[in-house]
């Protein structure tokens, strides 16, 4: 049973730093160590629930994927330049570590490649995090991002494949006709409905499939993953994705929490914990530099490179399965604990503050980018248009067809899906490819020939932050924006905008519709 007092210490910990301006997930990763210093709860029903987490997370990343993208040179050939270039520093430093500290033990040149290749890689968990929480997961750094972040998860398993003490089933070939099941999960998905069995169906879908892998005795993660992808690109598994997003956040915390329950490492192995801790300053550099050489712009690199500052989950793993053979002292696993720890907290007020540091850098970075950008980097034009609506979902569709009938061909959407406003544009309405929340792009929109902005984003602070991207260019024009409760529709008015609050006047809308038809 999970300890109530340590649920209570994650949501006071998670709480603070959220107050403090500062995403909860510090305040899960601080509650961990102390919860594992007091020994509060039982650190294997913690370990278990941050398995589930990871398994709901790859899945929902599968139901998201489009396996195309990852041809892309920008995101396959930057993951694998990245562990070429990061992997012969970290083990070069490891290997240095007996010189520099002698009270240190030396560890081998084989162990040392081996830490070296688990610690290039990023946590998936933090990236989807911070996405989620900004509401970029649409945006195109979001999906180069996860996209890196899926090919370093195939290399992950590949090694885990090679090095595991027992090899692959016979029966692991098998797995081959995978894609034969998408034509019975879809039916039982779109069977499923809209409620909870919706719900049940993706998480038993997810667990289900990480066990059928690792009877093959292969990653259970792989598995959730392929099969979100079997899930993927039909209009149901949109509904099953956000279905599933409160569930997979839950027990992510889990997996905070669990990073404390390694302990703390002695003094001198700390110092190594910040040793390596410290290398990871140079991982957004590696990022931007191979980004923008790859033509893509500043911002776009930049965003990447500080969502992969940090270590993986799997170098735990890795190190874990190094002490069970015996090939590591036991006190390097609290070790690199600490290093993902640290990793960790120096990654997140970057991420924290990421536009506005882009803000303030933006003229030098620009500097560096490739005179040719790629197509989906370039400028795109809004012609003429008066009203601009952020954000084509159903609110921003529906406020655009509705607009178009008063004021014909003088409004534009925006939408950062480019595969969405490819199929907005097909179906008539016009709208072009754009991050609502990306300054370069609100700098280039003519914003003085603009009457009225619509915000209608994934989440109430990106709208706020989009208002006040707005105000800080001086746009004079009329922001209004969508508000769901009573406290954002307070803040959205009190920064001048037209606020709707969806809740409370839905039913205003719905009685309005009702009299057209009774008239």
């Amino acid at each position: 049973m999970i300890e109530p007092i340590l649920v209570g210490l994650a949501f006071v910990a998670g709480l603070a730093f959220r107050r403090a301006g500062m995403p909860p997930l510090l305040g899960y990763l601080s509650a961990g160590f102390l919860a594992g210093g007091l020994q509060i709860g039982d650190a294997e029903i913690i370990h278990t629930l941050s398995e589930v987490g990871i398994i709901l997370l790859l899945f929902t990343i599968g139901l998201k994927l489009n396996i195309r993208e990852l041809l892309a040179p920008q995101i396959w050939a930057t993951a694998s330049l990245h562990t070429a270039i990061v992997v012969p520093l970290t083990a070069g430093m490891l290997l240095c570590l007996v010189w520099l500290m002698p009270s240190v033990e030396a560890i081998d040149t084989s162990v040392a490649w081996m830490l070296a290749f688990a610690l290039s890689f990023s946590s998936t968990v933090f990236a989807v995090k911070i996405f989620d929480e900004r509401g970029e997961g649409a945006a195109l750094h979001a999906k180069i991002a996860i996209g890196i972040l899926v090919v370093q998860d195939i290399f992950a398993v590949t090694y885990l494949v090679f090095s595991a003490e027992e090899a692959p089933s016979p029966w692991a070939f098998a797995l081959l006709g995978l894609p034969l099941l998408r034509p019975l999960l879809v039916f039982l998905l779109k069977q499923a409905g809209h409620g909870e069995l919706l719900v049940l169906f993706g998480i038993a879908v997810a667990l289900g499939s990480a066990e059928l892998f690792e009877m093959v005795h292969l990653e259970g993660g792989l598995g959730a993953l392929l099969f979100g992808v079997l899930l993927s690109n039909i209009s149901k598994s949109v509904e099953l994705y956000k279905g599933l997003i409160n569930f997979k956040d839950i027990f992510l915390t889990a997996f905070f929490l669990s990073i404390g329950y390694a302990g703390l490492p002695s003094g001198e192995m700390l110092l190594v914990a910040l040793a390596i801790g410290g290398l990871i300053l140079l991982r957004p550099l590696i990022y931007f530099a191979l980004l923008v050489m790859f033509r893509l712009r500043a911002r776009t690199s930049l965003l990447v490179g500080l969502s992969l500052f940090n270590y993986s989950e799997f170098g735990l793993i890795v190190a874990a399965m190094a002490v069970k053979g015996g090939q590591l002292p036991a006190e390097w696993l609290t070790t690199l604990a600490v290093a993902m720890a640290l990793s960790l907290f120096i990654a997140v007020p970057f991420n924290t503050h990421v536009h506005s540091l882009y803000a303030r850098l933006a003229t030098r970075l620009q500097k560096m980018e490739r005179s040719e950008l790629l197509l989906q980097e370039r400028p795109v034009d809004l012609g003429d248009a008066e009203i601009l609506i952020f954000g084509m979902g159903r609110i921003g569709s529906g406020a655009y067809d509705y607009l178009s009938q008063h004021y014909p061909n003088k409004i534009i959407g925006v939408e950062e899906s480019a595969d969405k406003a490819l199929k907005l544009r097909l179906a008539g309405r016009l709208c072009v490819p754009g991050d609502a929340s990306d300054r370069d792009f609100l700098e280039r929109a003519d914003l003085h020939r603009r009457k009225t902005v619509l915000v209608s984003l994934t989440n109430h602070a990106e709208n706020v932050d989009v208002v006040k991207l707005l105000q800080q260019l001086n746009y004079q024009g009329r922001i209004a924006v969508v508000s769901r409760f009573p406290d954002q529709h307070e803040e959205l008015t009190r920064m001048g905008c037209i606020t709707f609050n969806l809740y409370a006047e839905a039913g205003h809308g719905f009685a309005e519709r009702v009299m057209e038809e009774l008239v």
